[in-house]
């Protein structure tokens, strides 16, 4: 009959790709458990008043349109739906095909099962499918895998949040309509009331009434059952001869068994004899096991609601079997112990040792790993509530009789591991050299036998034999008898060898060759090598597959994260233990094998995605556990910066002798060299490492707190300069890609309070699954001390409080007068938080721009648009001023009334300004301090940036003038990515950017004219420090209500700023004729500041002098030089 497996057996491909299939989906449900967003939850009470309105469980399903006519009777809620269905689609879409797949795997068994009841497969069916060995697996495990899947969905995504999430994508997914089995997945996924948190209730009838919402056929159910608990499907008892560890070598099964007794539960509830069978078969010494991957249960608390399964498991339970059990592994483990200990000296595991041996060292394999599980099993934390008393009271005693210590136990674990490592290794070598060492023996004891027959010919000198004609034919015949031996047929070779031992050991006695001292020793050769040539055919690979199935530690990849406090700890005292640990990573990895089997099988696409998962879970708790040798070595490198940043004073490079002592200070740097060499030892196990940077800062204390921090940081950098020799690794480019990354991230993460489209965790760039980045609390409205540190600037340097004085870059206090801060603040933070940490602040300081220049534009709207009497104002002055060239007569009292009657929009539009201008003061600083320090720093760069910058900018206009010639096409990135490195350098210029896109404005230029001569009263003119505030009650700051303006103008159309100055040319025009017709003789305050606004205004925006002049008569200008 065709191989169940082959290619073209088309019944075994089927169900192999089905189970192959269901391997995939359990790894992706537990790789999507932990991406699970925290708002489905609800854990908070700010996510629950913020979403709770629009996030549904399946009451939704009721009356779907009456909770989307709530919704949309708030345009509000709409607008928080729209964004909350743009931030979680894709994570959401992610988990309903998850969910789907279950339901899919669970139809397509189901269509398998009815093709071979209908004969689909030629000559299969059902009953000759279970008669097949490879077959009867695979359909135990079909059924077997979706009841693990069932158990994994509830365990790690709780039934609300399920509900949740496949509401919202029922909502939120076009697909829909197209979706027809959207019913079938929800009432398979509905919440069961399970929850996996320690001390909830179990719901009655679970988890059978989960099993059974797909109904599937019973035939089958009962016979998976009925070779579950008959038959050894996997030959696992001929791995594990001996009687005691038969619990052991049918755990897989038993496991499988555990599960499907769920889809049939009568036999729980009621079938006695059935129970009995099954306990004393599977669990007689047991009754913690692991159902998939390091999934435990506890079956005195998962059978307790069942009496057959209940009454069946006493006798295990029993405290007297509890005690023999404990007592039994005790005295096991401290027995192999001893001799694993003993097989790991140095020099006991040779060649000849292990091929004698095999036997005895597989024996002492299995023992350790069978008492190892035990222990670590039924001493594990997680298969014992805690409130419950019986389960306490087996678990006391276990601890008790089993004289339990985790040190121990793990150092069992250890030694166990290396000792199979070991024995791994050698057997691998054994196996690839066999047949040469088998040949290289044969050939010896051959040429041996040759030799003999020469030396009895009495041809051979100086050996003093006689011619013996006889011996000389035998032992010619000998050597062809051994030359004809075949190294393919294994047992024929063997037993003939052992006949051809006993014909050399005969000879030697019949013959009285013993008085020959030369003969003796060449037949004791041959006879050596012949038996070398037995014990090299007996080395199987067989041995191997033992010692794979033996060596099994899938029961403990949940567990072992238990263990990771001791391996820490003895990493700490002893770095050189990562060796021995590397054997125990390697053991644990053996456990991929079993999702991967049958994926691999199936030559499933699924293969890499799966097997990235486990692996990369794997690779994260190593990197969990080695987390100790940075850390270590940091807790004595933090000794060092401190040493290196307050004790140990620089030598300068000119010293006068008698100063020299001073400088020596051999007791710190003793010190630091006796921590260097500590940091040497572990250079063994080193990884990549991080710091991370947090502190909130007070009022006054910004410069102080940024000095000290910047110490902190040049302590750090020196430190990892000064240790990199030490440990081989490049410390200074680790340090910048860490601290880059962490700046960047918080950057990130506080620009996400900006966007719409927010970037979770698992999107970021510079966040990292294996070295996260650790989030912090919120304290303020900040979500990182990248936002606390921006929102302090902007606060000491509040345009409401302080004066920005151009000339000087300084900021002083309105009424005190005193210095507040300066552009030394940059240069500090330069220090402190490197070009990342200015560069991050300026991208900050952006989109804090863009979100006031929004609200700037829906106030405008708001206040002015929707204004009648306002727009009535401004329509009247308009018709008054046009058209703009002329001159107003009366212009003092039209400008006056159009002030006074808009008196009530100016204080907030004062305040949007002025924020927009302090801000991009604050973006030009830190421009000027980028491009400064890139100069100084990195000149080639610098220079490099600047000439490309112009060389672009040349090309693109020349491309303007004449369209054929070359410009970047639509997907190339050059000017995207040159302007991140121009920003980064801080070539560019703030004010020239573009920050919204705007559309038309009515009014808009009259509006900020108006605004503009409405603030001018408030300034005066002084001679050396220009506009200045009048009275420090009602503040108005120059240089931030310049920028401001300026700003805002950019964001329209040229021909706005063009109306905008126009109007100001003929306000200075008009006022300007009124004073000369009533013949005042100097120049009013309100021109010389509209006048300086213009100054400024070119100044700024580096305009040529005419696109004022044309504006203002070139005298006015003159006269207004001489003011100055």
């Amino acid at each position: 009959m065709l191989d169940f497996l082959a290619e073209n057996n088309l019944c075994g491909q089927a169900i192999l790709r089905i189970v192959s299939c269901g391997n995939a989906i359990i790894a992706e449900l537990l790789r999507l458990s932990e991406f699970i967003p925290a708002v489905f939850r609800f854990k908070d009470r700010a996510d629950l008043q913020k979403y709770g309105d629009i996030i549904f469980d399946f009451s939704y399903f009721k009356g779907p349109e009456l909770w989307e006519s709530k919704l949309e009777a708030k345009p509000e809620l709409q607008d928080l739906d729209e964004e909350f269905r743009e931030n979680h689609i894709e994570i959401v879409t992610r988990f309903y095909l998850a969910f789907q797949s279950v339901h899919k795997y669970i139809v397509d068994l189901n269509r398998y099962l009815d093709d071979l009841n209908e004969g689909v497969y030629i000559q299969q069916t059902l009953e000759t499918v279970l008669l097949n060995e490879d077959g009867k697996q695979l359909l135990c495990e079909a059924l077997y895998l979706y009841g693990v899947m069932l158990l994994v969905i509830d365990q790690k995504i709780e039934g609300e949040v399920r509900e949740r999430m496949l509401v919202s994508y029922y909502r939120y997914s076009a697909a829909r309509s197209a979706d027809s089995n959207m019913d079938d997945i929800c009432k398979l996924l509905r919440s069961t009331g399970y929850s996996s948190q320690p001390g909830a209730k179990r719901p009655p009838n679970y988890p059978e009434s989960y099993f059974r919402r797909v109904p599937i056929n019973e035939a089958f159910i009962s016979m998976v059952i009925g070779r579950l608990r008959s038959d050894d499907i996997y030959n696992q008892v001929s791995a594990y001869p001996l009687p005691e560890h038969r619990s052991t070598a049918l755990a897989t099964q038993a496991a499988m068994l555990y599960v499907t007794l769920y889809f049939e539960p009568a036999i729980l509830h009621t079938h006695q004899a059935k129970m009995r069978e099954i306990v004393d078969k599977y669990f007689p010494d047991n009754w913690v096991i692991s159902i998939y991957m390091g999934i435990t249960v506890n079956l005195a608390d998962a059978w307790d609601p069942y009496k057959a399964a209940k009454t069946a498991l006493n006798n295990t339970l029993d405290l007297s079997n509890v005690r023999e059990q404990s007592s039994r592994y005790a005295t096991v483990s401290e027995r192999v112990h001893t001799q694993v200990q003993q097989f790991l000296k140095e020099g006991y595991l040779r060649e000849e040792m292990v091929l004698d041996n095999i036997p005895r060292l597989l024996n002492c394999l299995r023992d350790c790993n069978v008492a190892i599980r035990w222990l670590m099993l039924h001493t594990a934390d997680s298969a014992y509530d805690p409130n419950n008393k019986r389960l306490r009271q087996i678990k006391d005693q276990i601890l008790t009789d089993s004289r339990y210590n985790p040190k121990i136990l793990f150092q069992l674990l250890l030694d166990t591991a290396q000792f199979e490592f070991i024995l791994k290794e050698m057997f691998k070598q054994m196996l690839s050299e066999k047949q040469a060492k088998w040949e290289h023996y044969k050939k010896e004891g051959s040429e041996r036998m040759t030799e003999l027959a020469d030396v009895f010919s009495g041809v051979k000198p100086l050996t003093r034999v006689e011619k013996n004609e006889n011996l000389q034919a035998w032992f010619r015949e000998i050597s062809k008898q051994i030359l004809s031996l075949n190294y393919d047929d294994s047992t024929a070779a063997g037993r003939k060898t052992v006949q051809l031992i006993q014909a050399l050991e005969e000879v030697q006695e019949f013959h009285q060759l013993e008085s020959n001292l030369q003969v003796c020793q060449f037949l004791a050769d041959t006879r050596k090598f012949l038996h070398q040539m037995i014990r090299t055919i007996n080395i199987k690979e067989e041995v191997l597959i033992t010692m794979q199935i033996v060596g099994d530690l899938s029961f403990a990849w949940q567990l072992i994260d238990s263990f990771t406090s001791i391996m820490q700890e003895s990493i700490r005292v002893s770095p050189s233990m990562v060796t021995k640990l590397r054997a125990t990573f390697l053991k644990l990895a053996s456990a991929l094998d079993l999702p991967l089997l049958r994926i691999n099988q199936a030559n499933s696409p699924d293969l890499l995605s799966v097997s990235q998962y486990y692996s990369g879970e794997l690779v994260s708790y190593v990197r969990k556990v080695l987390q100790i040798i940075p850390e270590s070595m940091f807790t004595s490198l933090l000794k060092i910066i401190k040493l290196q940043t307050h004790d140990i004073i620089e030598v300068p490079t000119r010293l006068d002798k008698d100063k020299l002592r001073d400088y020596a200070q051999l007791g710190p740097r003793y010190e630091v060299a006796k921590l260097t060499h500590a940091i040497s030892i572990f250079t063994e196990g080193i990884l990549m490492m991080k710091t991370t940077l947090v502190g909130i800062i007070k009022p006054s204390e910004l410069m102080p707190k940024l000095k000290e921090l910047g110490a902190t940081m040049d302590g750090f950098h020196r430190s990892f300069e000064y240790i990199q020799d030490y440990v081989n690794i490049y410390g200074l480019k680790i340090w910048q890609e860490e601290v880059s990354r962490i700046i960047n991230y918080n950057v990130e993460q506080e620009c996400n309070n900006f966007l719409r489209t927010k970037i979770q965790d698992w999107q970021s760039m510079y966040q990292s699954t294996h070295i996260p980045i650790p989030k912090f609390t919120p304290v303020d409205e900040s979500v990182t001390f990248i936002g606390r540190l921006c929102r302090e600037i902007l606060r000491i340097t509040d345009p409401k409080m302080t004066c920005h004085i151009d000339q000087l870059n300084t900021w002083y206090d309105m009424k005190t007068h005193q210095e507040v801060t300066s552009s030394r603040l940059f240069s500090e933070i330069q220090t402190t938080l490197g070009t990342f940490g200015l560069n991050g602040l300026d991208r900050l300081l952006c989109f804090m721009i863009v979100k006031e220049l929004q609200n700037f534009l829906s106030m405008f709207q708001k206040i002015i648009l929707r204004d009648r009497t306002v727009q009535d104002t401004l329509k009247t002055l308009m018709n008054a001023v046009s058209p703009l060239k002329s001159i107003v007569a009366n212009s003092n009292k039209i400008y006056l009334s159009a002030i006074a009657k808009t008196q009530k929009i100016w204080t907030a539009y004062l305040e949007a300004i002025m924020k927009v201008g302090q801000m991009q003061i604050l973006r030009q600083q830190i421009a000027n301090e980028l491009n400064y320090s890139c100069r100084f720093d990195s000149k080639h760069l610098a220079a490099a940036l600047e000439n490309l910058n112009k060389a672009l900018l040349a090309d693109i206009e020349a491309h303007y003038q004449d369209p054929s010639l070359p410009y970047p096409k639509e997907d190339n990135t050059l000017l995207y990515e040159i302007t991140a490195y121009l920003e980064a350098a801080g070539i560019h210029n703030p004010l020239n950017k573009i920050y919204i896109t705007t559309k038309r404005l009515p009014y808009f230029p009259v509006v900020n004219f108006l605004f503009l001569i409405a603030q001018l009263p408030k300034l005066q003119y002084n001679k050396n420090l220009g506009m200045v505030c009048r009275k420090p009650a009602d503040p108005v700051d120059w240089p931030p209500l310049v920028l401001g303006l300026l700003t805002l103008l950019k964001q329209f159309h040229s021909r706005y700023t063009e109306q905008f100055l126009a109007l100001i040319g003929q306000f200075i025009r008009s006022t300007v004729e009124q004073c000369t017709s009533q013949k005042i003789p100097e120049m009013p305050a309100d021109v010389v500041g509209a006048l300086l606004f213009l100054e400024d205004y070119v100044r700024y925006t580096k305009l040529p002098r005419r696109v004022a002049e044309a504006h203002v008569p070139n005298f006015i200008f003159d006269e207004f030089r001489t003011v100055l």
